[in-house]
């Protein structure tokens, strides 16, 4: 299986939520050999859309010469794109979301109904992808939080679609807290497991992934102690 990973963080592979996507790709290589490839949206050269829609009235061909065009190509020959990126401002943050934009191209003018929405016509095949989103918060709280960014993924990939989203996730960057991230990372890794057999996550395994690893109220003491 060809796999991509997009990750959307700027702190790149020092990333909080990268732990987590780390963890699923060892599941997933464990229980079959997979190629991967990992792309630092922070380093790559995306010019914001426009939206003047040239791509999708001259055969998907941008205005912008950048580094998009073999990102695209990338997205088509790869079987599942990994979405890692921390959540901001309850979305995406900005360089993903420029990614995002720029798969216009891959889209046509024209219009039809797919069940009770409307989308836009392919100029690519893409009906062989899978879609993962793993997506870490520094807050403690699993609801009431990643929502909207799960709602707009969701819109943008309505099928072949997996969620892991996980609060507290700057403790995967803290020593200190090995007693509790590890035997998370290990659930995670379980699930990784999992979907390479299953195509599929147990939702008591997800539902534990996405729960906080300690008491909400515990992790904001200690956090509000950090603060100076």
């Amino acid at each position: 299986m060809k796999i991509l990973v997009l990750n959307g963080s700027p702190k790149r592979d020092k990333s909080d939520t990268m732990h987590i996507t780390r963890a699923f790709l060892d599941g997933l290589n464990e229980a079959s050999g997979n190629e991967v490839h990992t792309v630092d949206v922070i380093d790559r050269h995306i010019e914001y859309c426009t939206g003047c829609f040239s791509c999708m009235r001259n055969g998907g061909v941008c205005i912008h010469a950048d580094d998009m065009h073999a990102i695209l190509e990338e997205i088509l020959d790869c079987d599942l794109l990994i979405f890692s990126y921390p959540l901001y401002c309850y979305g995406m943050p900005a360089p993903l979301k420029a990614l995002i934009d720029r798969t216009l191209p891959l889209s046509s003018m024209a219009m039809q109904k797919v069940g009770d929405r409307y989308e836009h016509v392919g100029q690519a095949d893409f009906s062989h992808l899978r879609y993962i989103m793993i997506c870490g918060c520094g807050f403690p709280n699993s609801q009431h939080n990643f929502e909207p960014a799960v709602a707009q993924f969701k819109n943008c990939f309505p099928n072949n679609h997996t969620v892991i989203t996980v609060p507290e996730s700057p403790m995967f960057n803290a020593p200190e807290a090995d007693m509790v991230t590890k035997p998370r990372l290990e659930l995670v890794k379980k699930a990784g497991n999992q979907y390479a057999e299953n195509g599929a996550i147990d939702e008591k395994l997800l539902a534990e992934i996405c729960s906080p690893m300690i008491p909400e109220n515990d992790y904001a003491a200690i956090v509000n102690r950090g603060v100076k």
